[in-house]
């Protein structure tokens, strides 16, 4: 029997009681210190969590406003709005969507009506969020979350300046659960968003949770407020939770919750309850050794641990140290480190999605705008140059609807690699920013050595590339703007070396350099534009006619109608002058049918006063590719009851060449409904005879700037003569335009030309006085063949 009073006894006693003490004061400890450190722990990655979330927030808002802003001073767009064409504007915006993956597109007009949405059906509507539109006035942009059809978004608002506000461009995406998952793979916490609007309840739009969790948290919401990214707001016992409030409009609360649940924290102090138990039956001592042992074991790499973890969510992914232990730390080490290389990886991932273009390996416009900002500080604050080159390829539509669009990224692929070998040095950027628009950034460099640069990148482009056994010819053309000569800003430089590339595209040269005289037609232009669409509205255009004589005997009258626009403000305006633009905005085809319209009518007219008239009109390449022309034109002459022999329809060789297969099958119905057809301005294509032989041609126009120097240029006469003898033996009937004296007339008679026209012959007259210079001029009332008979009139 054991004594109670013997040392053995006390001494087990005092082990049992250490034992008791220890276990108890182990269990204590666990439930209070660790549940504390566990939650303490919890709250340094919720928040470390929300921080991370309040800057991915951050950056999908300047993304949007990114890719908002490179859309508003994108020029081609704004010239699409200075035509009103809703749906070349709605299919910009939905494509330009596409691209920075944009759920919401939209175009708001000064009125605040919404003039055009790519994604939604709020077109001609009111913009249904004011507030938002008068604080992005004041900034100049702004961003909030709405709710549009219930659901949730962030938007974005930026100006399209010109340079003043000509209307307002908003760009969203959808807050929901995809979202939210991407989101918490990031953050790795749970996250929800909820709305409420005035007192009613709250909303979940999206989330991370399960269902069951989801009804958990909209029974909790109406007790919990918005607090600071700081504080912690607990709705139970196992979870910790941040609510967020998000910017959003005034009638809407939106808020953002972030959680993190308890329980993987609490597991290591639950395991080390377990293990305290066991050990405090051994002994006093030995728990004690032991204790200190783990301690010292667990203590030391749990910090180093804590501190990389710190140093991660700062965003500093320095390696770390491979792990010396084979048990859970080093475990928790390992893991530490998959966790970093993971993180390492996508953020590489996601910084080479914004800003890499994935087709080249070229920064893309993103990072080549951040390249010239950055570039730009520093030469301002340090009194040093740079230039900015853009430039995209001519004719590249041509190579992709030819070969396809695989030889065409091959072309851009070996475009970029012939770029990178001109463009060598490290402090330069090339970048490709979209379609075959390439840019380069050349920091200290002048006008003059980017104009080098420059000329080295057409040269290496112009060398042949033979691509999956293509052989494909570049060419390109070049804008070049520099700092400080033509401006200090980023959107500046862009703009101005972009209107330059156009500038050198529309004079046939590779290279341009800014010059303020393009900035000037660039206005003008852009309200040329704008008027022009008003010009067959208001009744402003007008038909003159330019008689054409022919040079024997004949028994019908001939003129070509010439459109004219009386501008209220501007007076007469050449067709020179706006003919090409309406070619560009594809107002041409309305302008073509006013046209169509005057002349048919005009003709008739004349043929019912008993006035032979013969009435040429003009059509554009645009006109050719329209498959309705020739039913509108068959409808025309049967309102009019005018014959379709009586009009010939003039058309230049390269509208017949931009897309051969269309315009040879609309020539062919034309030519069906009994109309002739005249090609203009021959010798200033590509074609031949033995082409145009194809086509059920009446008439050839030889070009004016063969005609006005064949008196004088043996190699012109040469061509105009070699010209009819060639158009005569393939039964064409030759018109020689431009011509401005008497030895021309004389010339041309005697190399057999059939019909004249110019000013030398009679300039362009209102259709009222046509029937008086017909029947009284000396070059219709006699069909001598002697050219002298004509010098009376």
């Amino acid at each position: 029997m054991v004594k109670i009073r013997s040392l053995q006894t006390r001494i087990l006693a005092l082990f049992v009681l250490l034992t008791i003490i220890v276990q108890a004061g182990g269990f204590v400890l666990i439930d209070t210190v660790g549940v504390s450190a566990a939650r303490k722990t919890a709250s340094e990655e919720l928040a470390a969590g929300t921080l991370v979330f309040e800057r991915l927030l951050q950056q999908e808002t300047h993304r949007l406003i990114q890719g908002a802003r490179l859309l508003a001073a994108d020029y081609a767009f704004r010239e699409e709005l200075g035509t009103g064409d809703v749906e070349t504007i709605t299919s910009v915006l939905a494509n330009h969507g596409k691209r920075i993956d944009a759920d919401v597109m939209m175009l708001i007009a000064l009125d605040r009506r919404v003039t055009a949405d790519a994604l939604g059906d709020t077109a001609g509507q009111p913009f249904p969020f004011p507030q938002l539109l008068d604080q992005a006035q004041s900034a100049r942009e702004a961003s909030a979350l709405v709710l549009l059809q219930e659901r949730l978004y962030e938007l974005v608002l930026v100006p399209v300046l010109a340079p003043l506000p000509i209307a307002w461009v908003a760009v969203g995406f959808a807050v929901n659960d995809s979202l939210a998952h991407d989101l918490q793979r990031l953050t790795r916490l749970d996250i929800s968003f909820l709305t409420r609007q005035a007192q009613l309840s709250w909303k979940l739009q999206a989330s991370t949770l399960l269902p069951t969790e989801r009804s958990a948290l909209l029974r909790d919401m109406p007790a919990a407020s918005p607090v600071q990214a700081e504080e912690g707001a607990a709705f139970g016992s196992d979870t910790l939770t941040r609510v967020l409030r998000l910017p959003a409009t005034e009638e809407e609360t939106v808020v953002a919750v972030l959680q993190e649940p308890l329980a993987a924290a609490l597991e290591p102090f639950r395991r080390l309850q377990q293990r305290l138990a066991i050990i405090s039956l051994l002994a006093v001592v030995v728990i004690f050794v032991v204790s200190v042992m783990i301690a010292r074991s667990i203590a030391r790499p749990a910090r180093e641990l804590a501190r990389v973890a710190r140093r991660i969510a700062s965003g500093n992914y320095t390696a770390l140290p491979p792990p010396v232990r084979r048990d859970e730390i080093g475990a928790l080490a390992e893991a530490f480190r998959t966790m970093q290389n993971g993180l390492v990886a996508r953020e590489t991932r996601i910084k080479d999605l914004a800003y890499r273009d994935t087709l080249t390996g070229l920064p893309n416009r993103a990072l080549y705008s951040e390249r010239l900002d950055n570039a730009l500080k520093y030469a301002s604050r340090m009194k040093t140059r740079l230039a900015v080159l853009l430039m995209d390829l001519d004719h590249f539509k041509y190579v992709n609807d030819t070969l396809g669009h695989p030889i065409g990224d091959l072309l851009l692929r070996e475009v970029a690699a012939r770029l990178q070998r001109v463009v060598t040095r490290t402090t330069d950027t090339v970048a490709r920013l979209g379609g075959d628009e390439f840019a380069v950034l050349l920091p200290n460099d002048s006008i003059e050595e980017a104009g080098q640069v420059a000329d080295a990148i057409v040269r290496a482009l112009e060398v042949q590339m033979t691509l999956d056994g293509h052989i494909v010819d570049v060419r390109t053309s070049v804008g070049i703007a520099a700092f400080p000569e033509h401006g200090s800003e980023s959107a500046t430089l862009l703009r101005r070396a972009d209107v330059a590339m156009y500038e050198a595209k529309r004079t046939n040269r590779p290279i341009a350099v800014w010059d303020d005289s393009y900035d000037r037609h660039s206005s003008e232009r852009l309200s040329l534009m704008t008027d022009l669409r008003k010009a067959v509205d208001q009744n402003e255009l007008a038909l003159v006619f330019q008689p054409k004589v022919p040079l024997r005997s004949a028994s019908e009258y001939h003129a070509e109608a010439l459109v004219r626009w009386r501008h209220p403000d501007r007076g007469l305006v050449t067709p020179i002058e706006f003919i090409p633009f309406a070619e560009q905005t594809g107002y041409i085809r309305a302008i073509t049918q006013w046209v169509l319209a005057r002349a048919v009518a005009q003709c008739a007219a004349w043929r019912n006063a008993g006035l032979a008239m013969n009435v040429s009109v003009n059509i554009s390449a645009r006109d050719l590719m329209d498959a309705e022309l020739p039913t509108r034109f068959a409808a025309l002459l049967e309102r009019h009851a005018c014959t379709a022999s009586w009009v010939t329809v003039e058309l230049t060789e390269s509208a017949i060449l931009d897309d051969p297969g269309h315009a040879i099958e609309n020539l062919r119905r034309l030519h069906a409904l009994g109309c002739k057809l005249s090609i203009d301005d021959y010798g200033t294509g590509y074609s031949s005879l033995a082409y145009l032989r194809r086509l059920p041609l009446h008439e050839l126009k030889i070009d004016k700037s063969f005609v006005a120097g064949m008196a004088r240029d043996a190699s012109d006469a040469l061509i105009v003569r070699s010209t009819i003898d060639l158009a005569h033996n393939m039964g064409l009937i030759v018109v020689a335009e431009g011509v401005e004296d008497e030895a021309t007339v004389e010339l041309l008679h005697s190399l057999g030309c059939d019909m004249l026209q110019g000013f030398h012959v009679s300039r362009p007259m209102a259709a009222t006085e046509i029937p008086a210079w017909m029947r009284g001029s000396g070059w219709t009332r006699t069909n001598a063949v002697s050219p002298g008979l004509r010098r009376v009139v």
